[in-house]
């Protein structure tokens, strides 16, 4: 008798964060919290916790690939995520397993460039190859405003600016890209998807009035993830990720003395 594979695998490439609010930490509770399955490889490890970055310690290459390979080979996936990859050598080889073993399934790029402390995880000379390299295959790309205008060239001061770099985005081969208004002043929250297939999106939601958003950019691409590898269209994987992030920094347990973890349990409480 043959087993029945549940579809919502998510395999997340991506750096760790001691704090647990953010990088793969986060990426599991959130998978998990949407009734996904999460596989890792580990980029790198991250000391940090809700006041900043204190180190990072980078996995070699090789085996950042056998990471991807052994896990695919075996579980496999619906979905591909990946986070932190801080060097062109990281971008290429991820690409390069991508092609190789999960080419056909979502694959959603957070494009981790700096921390919310101000620390930079992305270096400078790889930002030239996730734009040539890991956009173009991209299903989603998901920036917010200040890592959209590093990647763009623009400068982003409202909604019509966001869906201009995500038109821009589209242009360097993403299928799809989500520009993120978070950054931007106002009462309410404005992302702008941007899609081949469908043109603009605008998603809005009230502003919450809090210092715990630690990890928000990792756990919303996750969520879209695990919502695409369990089947839903892109808009609605959106919709409900945003969902889910919401409730999550709403009801954040408040842990830490800087910018704290979000709730990601929230959707197994009864």
């Amino acid at each position: 008798m043959s087993e029945t594979i549940l579809p919502g695998r998510v395999l997340i490439v991506a750096g760790s964060d001691s704090s647990g609010g953010a990088g793969l930490q986060a990426d599991i509770k959130t998978v998990t919290a949407l009734g996904g399955y999460a596989s890792t490889a580990v980029t790198a490890v991250t000391v940090q916790n809700t006041l900043g970055v204190f180190g990072i310690h980078e996995i070699p290459v090789d085996i950042i690939v056998q990471q991807m390979r052994v896990v695919l080979d075996d579980i496999g996936t619906d979905a591909v995520k990946t986070g932190m990859l801080h060097s062109p050598q990281v971008i290429d080889a991820v690409a390069g397993t991508i092609d190789e073993y999960a080419e056909h399934v979502p694959l959603v790029v957070d494009p981790v460039m700096v921390a919310k402390g101000g620390a930079r995880l992305l270096e400078e000379s790889a930002e030239a190859a996730l734009k040539t390299i890991l956009f173009p295959r991209a299903t989603l790309v998901t920036p917010n405003v200040p890592e959209a205008e590093a990647l763009t060239g623009m400068t982003i001061e409202n909604a019509d600016d966001q869906a201009r770099a995500g038109e821009r985005l589209l242009k360097m081969g993403a299928r799809a890209a989500l520009v993120k208004g978070g950054h931007l002043p106002g009462d309410q929250v404005i992302d702008m998807l941007v899609s081949e297939d469908e043109g603009w999106e605008k998603f809005t939601s009230p502003r919450i009035d809090t210092m715990h958003t630690h990890g928000t950019g990792c756990t919303l691409a996750s969520a879209i993830a695990v919502n695409l590898g369990l089947g839903f269209p892109l808009s609605r994987s959106v919709a409900r990720a945003r969902g889910y992030v919401l409730e999550a920094i709403r009801t954040a347990p408040g842990l830490g003395m800087g910018h704290g973890p979000l709730n990601h349990g929230h959707t197994l409480k009864s």
